[in-house]
């Protein structure tokens, strides 16, 4: 299937205000915190690579991935 680049940016920005939530919800940020939170992280690269194709899945799905690297890092601190 062929992704139009603005198909891409849409599907791009709904990932990122639907795992924006999915951080307000579940870790209890701020809007602000949860973007801050997104923005610093490896997932936000590769949801923007579009090799990867994450923007095509689910934003839980790209959530989870997001978890894991936080948790992880919260690891080694």
């Amino acid at each position: 299937m062929k992704v139009t680049e603005k198909d891409y940016d849409f599907m791009v920005d709904c990932q990122e205000r639907d795992i924006a939530t999915l951080l307000v919800e579940d870790k209890k940020l701020t809007i602000h915190q949860a973007l801050d939170t997104l923005y610093n992280s490896r997932t936000y690269g590769l949801l923007h690579n579009p090799k990867t194709g994450l923007f095509f899945q689910s934003p839980k799905y790209v959530y989870s991935i997001l978890k894991e690297e936080l948790n992880s890092a919260a690891l080694m601190e």
